[in-house]
């Protein structure tokens, strides 16, 4: 018996990368698996079913159940279809991995639109899209008096919680789904529904273009630190019902690495008792900054 025995899982972006080994590894752990990708490019072009279908049948081929979807996660329609995959196909749905996106990455100065909205609209609206039906099968199963143990994670990054040079449409996106992350936890919660993020770094398409020579495999033989699959212990373990009593977390997770994500907090404060005048806050504003914690740099800075 698995820690995911018989639980129904949809991963978006699921035909290669982090999304494959979250996909094979909850199937190892016995959850019926919904293999969702479009088989785009890393830039998010062209479609083909081939990765998805390559993931069915490795999991098919190690005794487990899957099967494909080729929605886009950001298409409003596509979205409720692979929800309803998951429902017609196993009877249930008890587990959302959003972890599907791209890269169109340039300094913020020559960031046209087209790359803007493109970038925003599979990582943030597709992450929304997703939520928003799976959140009302849930709902409806919740009134109709059915248990529900739900579970929903999300896929940020270090350029969601820190920034990143030159991936300003990326960073602004990862960012927004950490706050969705932290109010769909709170508003699904009354439904049975725990909602958390990871923030993962590992070998993918992605960071293989971006930074090669740091995340290339060993030759000799050691720890291979950024391997794709040492992010998915966390996430199956989040998706169990072990995990019901974690809820609205950011988890930052590499290698043998897991650590908790400290948001924004209210800090230091000064008050006049009156409205302020301008040309008085100067040295305020620096007492303040000279109380708080010093910010951790933007990644490329």
């Amino acid at each position: 018996m698995g820690i995911c025995e018989g639980r129904v899982v949809i991963v978006t972006g699921a035909g290669g990368g982090i999304g494959r080994e979250h996909a094979l590894a909850f199937a190892r752990e016995g959850a019926h698996v919904v293999v969702n990708d479009i088989g785009a490019s890393r830039q998010g072009d062209g479609r083909s079913p081939g990765p998805a279908q390559q993931v069915v049948d490795e999991i098919e081929a190690m005794g487990g159940k899957a099967v494909i979807n080729a929605d886009d996660v950001a298409d409003w329609e596509g979205a409720a279809r692979l929800v309803q995959t998951a429902i017609d196909t196993f009877g249930r749905l008890d587990v959302l991995v959003n972890n599907a996106g791209f890269l169109r990455d340039r300094m913020l100065v020559s960031l046209g639109e087209d790359e803007w909205d493109a970038v925003v609209r599979v990582h943030l609206k597709g992450h929304f899209a997703t939520m928003r039906h799976a959140a009302a099968y849930w709902r409806a199963e919740a009134k109709a008096g059915n248990p529900v143990d739900g579970r929903i994670i999300n896929t940020s990054s270090g350029a969601g919680l820190m920034g990143s040079v030159g991936q300003g449409n990326y960073a602004a996106a990862k960012g927004g789904i950490l706050t969705l992350t932290q109010i769909a936890a709170v508003e699904f919660g009354r439904y049975g529904v725990t909602v958390n993020a990871i923030a993962p770094a590992a070998r993918t398409r992605m960071t293989e273009e971006a930074m090669p020579d740091m995340v290339a495999a060993p030759t000799d033989g050691s720890f291979d630190f950024y391997d794709p699959a040492n992010v998915s212990p966390l996430v199956v373990w989040l998706g169990s019902a072990e995990s019901k009593d974690v809820n609205g977390r950011v988890f930052e997770v590499e290698g043998d690495k897991v650590s908790v994500a400290v948001g924004w907090q209210h800090g230091p404060e000064a008050k006049a008792g009156r409205r302020w005048n301008p040309g008085e806050l100067g040295p305020v504003v620096a007492k303040l900054i000279d109380e708080a914690p010093t910010p951790t740099p933007v990644y490329g800075a």
